[in-house]
């Protein structure tokens, strides 16, 4: 009985040892912080703005940091070639077009004559409301371009997409005084003048985070001075109504220099609040450069800003998160959509979708955090619902106003005509070669595809926008 008995206790003490080590590696779990997100949505960066996309054109060394210290991805789609519904995308992992958003947003006659709403619909999802709900901070630092301006004068405020701060620009429900001293993009009246405006974000965003600190973080850092007019801090170059020509290819290397140097203000700040452990930084690009200075914005990628070819909507992509994204890496086979953002960072965060939730995205944590994988889901874009709205760019550039993309595959067709191109993009990234007359029944079959998507999204009337 005494050997039995010095057996039971020898075993029941080693079942308690596992029993408490496991509750004790799950209470640690349990424990663990959620990360920050830090999204930064550049305005009108090109896939090959960056030195680590295109060595060739530009250096951004404290971007680059950035992809040494994370993952880049080289197959990144935004949603649209145009900053409105790109955002909205982002926003919601919804398609723009389900939304009523297929171009940018304007006056309330345009926004008509363009067959689209005013603003974006606060009954739409939103990756700041759903992240609020689950415990975290929100905030929004820079363009929004979703509602508001110009005459539209009632656009939902921000706390109703689920942010607690703000600080935005012209675009917007409430401008920032600071950076609208008038009604339009930029003035020289404005007291942070445009070159400047980037380290105000920047400023903005720290300081929102030093001021939750200890609390879960979520920030849009939605800069616009990429975006022309490029006003650099070049006073002695005054030549008019802006410093040098607002258009200038060197006008536009300074500002991206001082963008770039931002940049590693920024990541330098989270440093030293001593959270870039436990913090998720996305920088990507709302849409493709306009103009591309002979292609080299978009590392010969065809197509600009206002196209479906892939300079217009291939965006360079990077994403951060020490010790769980891995660092150095070049993921060059995964395709990713940035419908795919708010399901993935959800899943990465531990967030609970709503649910009644249906996105149009993939989530990708598993690709994010170093599996590359293929995509299930075929990506759809409509750019412009009549000529109104869709009659840019000229020549070569301008695409059809439809886009599908399955597998390696990319077709592209104007909406009711049939000026089919299709593309192999694993064999001609650059879209040079258009095969579609050599598949036959894959055109039919992605044709279908694409139209019956088109034919499904909601058609905008007068009676049913919003005011």
């Amino acid at each position: 009985m005494n050997i039995f008995r010095k057996h039971y206790l020898r075993t029941f003490c080693l079942l308690c040892i596992v029993v408490l080590t496991s509750a004790g590696r799950s209470g640690d779990s349990e424990k663990a912080e959620p990360p920050n997100i830090i999204f930064i949505l550049t305005d009108d960066m090109g896939y090959g703005d960056i030195s680590c996309f295109n060595s060739k054109y530009m250096q951004t060394p404290h971007i680059d940091s950035m992809a040494k210290e994370g993952t880049r991805f080289m197959q990144y789609y935004s949603a649209s070639p145009i900053c409105s519904p790109s955002r909205v995308s982002v926003l919601t992992g919804t398609y723009p077009a389900d939304w009523n958003f297929t171009t940018f947003l304007h006056d309330k006659k345009s926004n008509l004559e363009a067959e689209q709403a005013n603003y974006l619909n606060t009954n739409a999802p939103s990756i700041a409301r759903i992240f609020k709900k689950a415990g975290y901070a929100t905030g929004h630092f820079g363009k929004w371009h979703m509602g508001g301006g110009r005459d539209v004068q009632h656009a939902p405020g921000f706390e109703k997409y689920g942010f607690d701060e703000h600080i935005s620009t012209y675009e917007s429900p409430d401008p920032d005084p600071l950076i609208t001293a008038t009604d339009w993009i930029w003035s020289p009246e404005d007291s942070i003048k445009r070159w400047d405006r980037t380290r105000y974000f920047v400023d903005k965003t720290l300081d929102f985070l030093k001021r939750n600190k200890g609390k879960p973080c979520y920030v849009n850092l939605w800069p616009d001075d990429m975006h022309t007019p490029w006003v650099p801090e070049v006073q002695e170059r005054y030549t008019g109504k802006f410093p040098m020509n607002p258009r200038e290819e060197k006008a536009f290397k300074l500002v991206l220099e001082e963008y770039d140097r931002q940049m590693g203000r920024l990541l330098d700040g989270i440093k030293e609040l001593g959270i870039e452990d436990n913090t998720i930084v996305i920088f990507t690009s709302d849409n493709g450069p306009l103009p591309s200075f002979r292609g080299s914005r978009s590392a010969g990628l065809r197509g600009t800003k206002l196209s479906l070819y892939e300079g217009g909507i291939r965006m360079p992509f990077i994403i951060k998160w020490p010790g769980h994204v891995p660092s150095g890496k070049t993921d060059s086979t995964s395709v990713i959509n940035s419908t795919d953002l708010l399901p993935s960072l959800a899943a990465m965060a531990n967030v609970s979708l709503p649910s009644d939730y249906r996105g149009d995205g993939e989530n990708r944590q598993s690709v994010f955090l170093g599996d590359p994988s293929s995509r299930h889901k075929d990506m759809f874009w409509e750019y412009g619902r009549n000529e109104y709205a869709f009659n840019f760019p000229s020549g070569r550039d301008k695409s059809p106003n439809l886009a599908i993309r399955s597998g390696k595959w990319k077709l592209l067709v104007d909406y009711h005509k049939n000026n089919v191109e299709l593309y192999d993009l694993e064999q001609d990234k650059f879209e040079t070669d258009n095969i579609a007359k050599e598949h036959p029944e894959l055109v039919k079959a992605l044709k279908n595809k694409l139209e019956t998507w088109r034919m499904y999204m909601p058609a905008l009337t007068p009676g049913c926008m919003n005011p």
